[in-house]
């Protein structure tokens, strides 16, 4: 059963997909449209469950569960992968690869690197502490104000010389 995301409780698990690129204007209704139609069907076990989901700075899918009443199963989130996958086939993405670091650069860009690429970019001084980066640790919609994360205080900051 599909809520608009502002109506999910804060404590809805949430799952964050990083897209390797900008959602141009002709994508971002075809995500919208499918998420929409994925979250009105998406049950575990064949109950619906309140779900919902956003994207943000038109690169960041966040799908969410109010997992008050029913927990999401392993067969459900299979079902969300499978979309999500659909989703990356039909527009040229890679949204669901973990071996990739988001920095957010400026308001308007995000740079995605690779992971085994990342440590070399810190040391020579690409990229600076300062930056921001995603925080790996969200699990709720409430921690989403905790979105962006300065590198100095993310997993990335052994990195740097102290």
């Amino acid at each position: 059963m599909y809520l608009e995301f502002e109506k999910m409780p804060e404590n809805s698990r949430v799952w964050i997909y990083q897209a390797n690129r900008k959602l141009n204007s002709d994508e971002i209704p075809t995500v919208q449209d499918r998420l929409k139609q994925f979250c009105e069907s998406w049950n575990t076990h064949g109950t619906l469950m309140p779900t919902s989901f956003t994207i943000l700075d038109e690169q960041i899918i966040v799908l969410s569960v109010d997992e008050r009443n029913l927990g999401a199963s392993g067969c459900s989130i299979d079902s969300s992968v499978r979309v999500l996958s659909q989703i990356e086939n039909d527009l040229n993405l890679n949204l669901r690869d973990q071996g990739k670091v988001s920095i957010k650069k400026s308001e308007e860009e995000i740079e995605v690197l690779p992971a085994l690429g990342i440590k070399s970019a810190l040391t020579q001084s690409r990229i600076t502490a300062e930056k921001l980066v995603i925080n790996p640790k969200l699990q709720t919609k409430a921690d989403l104000n905790q979105l962006w994360i300065p590198i100095s205080e993310s997993w990335l900051n052994k990195y740097f010389p102290n």
